[in-house]
């Protein structure tokens, strides 16, 4: 049976990786910069909140296996950028609004 991986069900997935620092998931706190589906393939292009974020090998790994679980997926590929820049002001506004997330 061929399984359609969505954009939405990606984004869904992501709504359960955490930076083990923030206790806000990573598309909330506006990470996700990329989402691109190539068969039972799927890109991730995502950023940190700091360059030299200690748990950055801990995210990518979440994310990594979290989206390889997925249905119908065969790899996950995360690519992490800096462009543009991240700031507290590409934190979604209903995360803003929740004092703790997890």
């Amino acid at each position: 049976m061929l399984v359609v991986i969505t954009e939405e069900a990606v984004l869904e997935v992501l709504k359960n990786v955490y930076d083990p620092e923030i206790p806000i998931n990573i598309l909330d706190l506006g990470l996700i910069y990329g989402i691109d589906i190539e068969g039972s393939d799927v890109h991730i292009k995502m950023t940190l909140t700091a360059p030299h974020c200690p748990m950055s090998g801990v995210i990518v790994k979440n994310v990594k296996e979290k989206i390889e679980a997925m249905a119908g997926v065969n790899k996950a590929y995360v690519e992490l950028v800096w462009d543009p820049v991240w700031s507290p002001h590409m934190i979604s506004k209903e995360a803003m609004k929740k004092p703790d997330q997890k």
